[in-house]
């Protein structure tokens, strides 16, 4: 059982940036896969990023591409995802996700556990 908290969220203005954290509880984070999800009102819940478990593997949303970076230090159980260059259209709840499997997954069905979501909010 893996329990995740997500933090980092909150008001920016376009073209700013936020780090969003994932803190993870258990012994066995390093071996997971790690992705990040938003959902913005309305719409489905939609992948952002995704990493292997060593770090070496990323896979990033064409929309998010060159601006955001997801990364994880095993050491500390947390899972990063840094967000440059906001606009409004990256405005959502944010969700890690931790995924049993060897290989990176950009579904959702894979992911066996989720945090509560943190609320990401870019001004116009």
């Amino acid at each position: 059982q893996v329990q995740l908290v997500e933090s980092g969220g909150g008001l920016v203005q376009t073209g700013g940036s936020l780090r969003l954290s994932c803190a993870a509880s258990g012994r066995t984070f390093s071996t997971y896969v790690m992705g990040w999800f938003r959902q913005a009102p309305g719409k489905e819940r939609e992948i952002v990023a995704a990493v292997n478990w060593s770090g070496s593997y990323t896979y990033y949303a064409d929309s998010v591409k060159g601006r955001f970076t997801i990364s994880r230090d095993n050491a500390k159980n947390t899972l990063y995802l840094q967000m440059n260059s906001l606009i409004p259209e990256d405005t959502a709840v944010y969700y890690c996700a931790a995924d049993r499997n060897v290989v990176v997954h950009i579904t959702i069905g894979p992911y066996d556990y989720w945090g509560q979501g943190t609320q990401v909010t870019v001004s116009s």
